[in-house]
């Protein structure tokens, strides 16, 4: 995959929605978005498309996860945790921005591969878990979720320094929130676009009877 197609993708779909953070772009015309991409589906490494992934999941759209780096405003001493891996990507992209990042995914076959993919990165560690049983040994400066939680769940908040942020993205179809939310005195709660993903794996779901 030729620099020219990377350079469109930041160009032309990127920076369209307005992810304007010059350290967003950067790393996104730094990484190869092709290594991250099932062999299948690569001539599409660089089009604005979510892309499937083992098991049913997806790839978000590279406009959707400049969108979340620019939002975190991370920082090189930033601790940061990813809630599913996926293919990888998005975490790597979060260890060019901040210091250390830990990154959960529950499916093995997933986790297997964005580890081997993610090996090189000293400051990134895999774990194969579910995050809604997952119980953290210190708390974070960001946490990122890649996959929505159809009822919100203030568990990833509470994993949280203060000052630290959350993405997330909340609801159901056809219609999603992407929230950023801030942890300390006052909570700051923002309401960044509208989107769709796939539910996290276990995430807790509305009570279809409940008014």
């Amino acid at each position: 995959m030729d620099m020219t197609a990377r350079e469109r993708m930041v160009r032309g779909q990127v920076r369209c929605w307005n992810v304007l953070d010059e350290r967003v772009l950067a790393v996104f015309s730094d990484l190869r978005r092709e290594d991250f991409v099932p062999e299948r589906h690569r001539a599409l490494a660089y089009a604005d498309l979510a892309l499937p992934l083992p098991g049913g999941q997806e790839m978000m759209t590279p406009s959707v996860e400049g969108r979340i780096l620019q939002s975190l405003e991370l920082k090189r001493s930033d601790r940061v945790l990813e809630i599913g891996t996926g293919s990888g990507w998005l975490a790597a992209c979060l260890a060019q921005m901040a210091g250390e990042v830990m990154s959960l995914e529950i499916s093995p076959k997933l986790h297997a591969g964005a580890s081997q993919r993610l090996a090189a990165r000293e400051n990134v560690t895999t774990v194969c878990a579910d995050a809604f049983d997952f119980e953290p040994e210190a708390a974070y400066d960001a946490v990122v979720l890649t996959g929505s939680l159809p009822r919100y769940d203030d568990r990833f908040e509470q994993w949280l320094n203060k000052g630290g942020r959350l993405f997330c993205i909340v609801g159901q179809q056809p219609i999603m929130e992407a929230l950023l939310i801030t942890a300390g005195e006052p909570r700051i709660e923002e309401s960044l676009f509208e989107t769709v993903a796939a539910p996290l794996t276990n995430a807790p779901h509305p009570d279809p009877f409940h008014l």
